[in-house]
């Protein structure tokens, strides 16, 4: 463990299932009235998007990437490693804030575990994720589209576009379609 410095560094806070929207509203709308912007500079809570269809209808909703923790970069420590008391107890004592990962001692995240985390919200920013994945070979009932009602099976499945390529007879031939997750369901589904 990297000893404690008197720059700002990023902390992972633990919080309870379902709070961590709070939390972080909270935070970003009361550090400016408790003065402490310049110990709390930014709250992350990392996000995608992800499409799911029910009963025939495509839904999307926001899922946490990391369910149960905010992070937050701020400056934490004095130079000789001591604990600001104010922006400690600021986050802590924050309804739905369970504590600082390390607990009295918080441990600032490596640079690297960051870097992977804002990776990973820069990989989920515009895209939507399906919720159902899919396998080549599977059968699959078309709910969508010109092909609705039709039965096909998967020959390709491309999940970073959330496409799949599904073979469809028609006329007594084999016709290749591409479509997206969304418009198709399990043929045991049905």
């Amino acid at each position: 463990m990297s000893a404690p410095t008197s720059t700002s560094q990023w902390f992972a806070v633990h919080t309870l299932s379902g709070q961590e929207n709070k939390v972080k509203t909270y935070l970003e709308k009361f550090r400016k009235a408790e003065e402490l912007e310049d110990f709390i500079h930014e709250v992350l809570l990392p996000t995608e998007t992800v499409s799911e269809v029910k009963g025939g209808k495509k839904s999307t909703k926001v899922r946490k990437l990391y369910p149960g923790y905010v992070f937050i970069n701020m400056r934490l420590f004095e130079e000789e490693g001591q604990v600001i008391i104010k922006p400690f107890y600021f986050v802590k004592d924050a309804g739905g804030v369970i504590g600082f990962v390390g607990g009295d001692h918080p441990a600032p995240l490596r640079q690297t575990e960051i870097d992977e985390i804002k990776a990973r919200i820069e990989a989920a920013s515009g895209k939507e994720v399906p919720k159902v994945t899919f396998e080549v070979g599977e059968e699959v009932k078309i709910t969508d589209g010109p092909f609705l009602n039709l039965n096909g099976r998967i020959d390709e499945v491309d999940p970073a576009r959330g496409k799949l390529k599904i073979s469809v007879s028609i006329f007594g031939r084999f016709t290749p379609v591409e479509l997206e997750y969304w418009q198709v369901q399990r043929a045991s589904e049905s």
